[in-house]
């Protein structure tokens, strides 16, 4: 007896409904883009490694070309077009906006969604590779540049607009990214 090779699955995406057929071989990615209309998300690589496709499945960062969409059904999923409130950008959209945290804007989309879900992580106390101290009781780490930069590491920009994109995140944390001593900046904020 052959098994079934599609569903009809229901996706909670940005707060509605959305009930379709898929074949259970379908990426979310493409659930989003090709069934649903859902363009903000990008493809890129198709092959998890750019960070284009990145969204949010109940608050945590997914790269939707690697998750079946079969398997986003009951859970909650952000997508770029679901993180502003009504007319007002997520502070972390406005952030990217305000420093230039994009050139082309292709990658944005998955920029912004992968920063919200590291912004959450550090601030529930997550370590990165780059974190120091991993002693819970430390607490979250300070979010410098090179903390922010290794949370955004799975999230590639052929535009090289880094050094923005962790200011970006650094404003929408509201904190500044600190520099490790001897930097370029740290040189420029000396001679100021």
């Amino acid at each position: 007896m052959a098994l079934p090779t599609s569903s009809v699955i229901t996706l909670h995406i940005n707060g509605e409904k959305f009930t379709l057929p898929v074949d259970h071989r379908t990426t979310l990615l493409d659930a989003l883009r090709e069934r649903l209309d859902l363009t903000g998300t990008k493809k890129g690589c198709d092959q998890g490694q750019c960070g284009a496709c990145t969204v949010l499945v109940d608050g945590r960062r997914t790269v939707a070309c690697l998750q079946f969409a079969v398997a986003a059904e009951g859970r909650e999923v952000t997508t770029i077009e679901g993180v502003a409130d009504g007319e007002r950008l997520h502070p972390v959209q406005q952030a990217f906006l305000d420093l230039d945290g994009y050139q082309c804007g292709y990658c944005t989309p998955g920029q912004i969604c992968s920063a919200i879900g590291a912004l959450q992580e550090h601030a529930a106390g997550w370590p990165s590779a780059a974190t120091d101290d991993l002693r819970p009781e430390s607490g979250p780490p300070p979010l410098t540049a090179e903390e922010i930069r290794e949370r955004m590491s799975g999230n590639l920009c052929r535009c090289a607009a880094y050094a923005s994109i962790v200011d970006a995140v650094a404003q929408a944390a509201g904190t500044r990214a600190i520099q490790p001593a001897g930097t370029q900046a740290d040189s420029e904020e000396q001679a100021a």
